[in-house]
């Protein structure tokens, strides 16, 4: 795997593609693995990143499952997301650096972490399969790697959620 380069160089030819024959996918930059997003099991509805500044476990949290925590390799709880009713939530860490996931748009939905001074960091554009980074972010590239790897995370949960309540409802 590459490390994630300085943000003004990556506004573009981030994109995500699902490793073939799993449920895993992989971030990549113009070509080379950035990242991985992988299911230790079939029924697992935990995640775990990996990335050259490290491992992660990305897992449910809070009332009734609609939060998430973010897992180091020791398996300390290293952040927290806090679901907003409607799409995304606060995601704070334990060294007390917030950031906001936001969804908008529906038909081809665009997911963006927004940092604590209100200036949208990245943007995860899901149909596309791609991820915009803003050029000069103030977050360091390992950091930068771990949100774009827990938005995703993210997104294939959200869309697992809502695949299990059409289900429900037309049953």
């Amino acid at each position: 795997m590459i490390p994630l380069s300085s943000a003004s160089a990556i506004s573009s030819g981030l994109t995500w593609s699902k490793i073939p024959g799993s449920r895993d996918y992989e971030l990549k930059l113009n070509g080379e693995a950035v990242g991985t997003l992988r299911r230790p099991g079939w029924f697992s509805t935990s995640f775990l990143a990996e990335t050259q500044a490290g491992n992660w476990t990305f897992r449910r949290g809070g009332c009734l499952g609609g939060g998430a925590q973010i897992l180091d390799s020791l398996s300390h709880p290293i952040a927290t997301l806090q679901s907003a009713w409607a799409s995304g939530g606060t995601l704070t860490f334990a060294d007390g650096q917030t950031f906001q996931l936001k969804c908008n748009g529906w038909w081809r939905p665009v997911w963006s972490v927004i940092g604590d001074t209100g200036a949208t960091l990245l943007q995860v554009h899901t149909r596309e399969k791609t991820v915009e980074v803003q050029a000069g972010s103030p977050v360091a590239d390992s950091r930068l790697t771990l949100l774009i790897l827990f938005t995703w995370y993210h997104v294939l949960r959200s869309e697992e959620d809502s695949s299990a309540a059409a289900v429900i409802a037309a049953t």
